[in-house]
């Protein structure tokens, strides 16, 4: 079992790398298309000074691979990089999640929707 958050792949300073794997797990994308996604998702586009040395850093970790195809690199997630992914997520879920419901439970008059 991982204790210490360098057990992790992603603290929370990590949390765009985790976007970056989660988007990842979905489909092999250009880093041009994980930067519109993750503009979609956050409402602003990554700066290539932020996406490609967290690409490059995940690539260290073996968490990813990239191929160039033409001009362009093409990233993948790894088994390595799958299995870290599913660690993060059941780490940010329990940072998360009693936070979520709380704050849900305390606003509801506010919300529309559920968070959950």
């Amino acid at each position: 079992m991982r204790t210490r958050k360098s057990d992790y792949c992603c603290d929370m300073r990590g949390f765009f790398s985790f976007m970056v794997l989660w988007l990842l797990t979905k489909k092999s994308m250009y880093g041009s298309e994980i930067a519109e996604e993750l503009k979609a998702l956050r409402g602003d586009r990554p700066n290539p000074g932020t996406l490609y040395p967290a690409l490059k850093e995940l690539e260290k970790k073996k968490l990813v691979t990239s191929e160039r195809e033409g001009n362009l690199r093409v990233y993948r997630i790894t088994e390595k990089g799958r299995a870290e992914f599913e660690v993060a997520h059941d780490y940010f879920c329990r940072c998360f999640d009693d936070l979520f419901y709380e704050w849900e439970k305390k606003n509801t008059h506010k919300t529309t929707g559920s968070i959950r």
